[in-house]
């Protein structure tokens, strides 16, 4: 079960990602966010661990986007932080402990991985939520990657503390 877990969890954050960054401009779809997350908890094998984890990750996510955001990094429509981006983060979150746990314990590749993959998933997302990038998307990009970078492994760690 442990190896198909994973690939289900991996398969959980593709779909969930975009299921958020396409709800930016269809609401409606937000809705299967909170299905696919109580699918989650509900094969968790350690709900207690999982809801703390969840709620330190998304917490840690919406506090950096919503400061990216007051820094004119990113331009949002609805105020400091959007609903679709705070669920995004908690998509995010429930990788943390399972298929992204890798990134907190080689913190080379998961700072490498995040250096790429966190400002190609915010640049795509942001094309496609609709989300002003007021700094240019390359110019976006190389600022996300050093946060990117620390971001991923840190953000593991955080999710595995108990």
């Amino acid at each position: 079960m442990h190896s198909r877990w994973l690939i289900g969890n991996a398969l959980w954050l593709q779909a969930g990602w975009w299921v958020c960054v396409l709800g930016a401009e269809r609401p409606l779809l937000l809705l299967l966010v909170i299905p696919g997350v109580a699918v989650h908890l509900r094969l968790c094998p350690d709900i207690n661990a999982e809801l703390k984890a969840l709620l330190r990750v998304t917490f840690v996510g919406c506090v950096l986007d919503s400061v990216l955001g007051a820094l004119g990094v990113f331009g949002f429509d609805a105020g400091p932080l959007p609903l679709w981006l705070a669920l995004l983060w908690l998509v995010l979150a429930s990788g943390m402990r399972h298929s992204l746990a890798w990134a907190g314990r080689h913190w080379r590749i998961g700072a490498l991985l995040g250096a790429i993959g966190g400002p190609l998933a915010y640049v795509g997302g942001a094309r496609l939520a609709g989300v002003a990038l007021p700094l240019g998307a390359l110019e976006t990009g190389l600022l996300l990657m050093p946060i990117w970078a620390l971001a991923l492994p840190l953000l593991a760690r955080i999710a595995a503390r108990r």
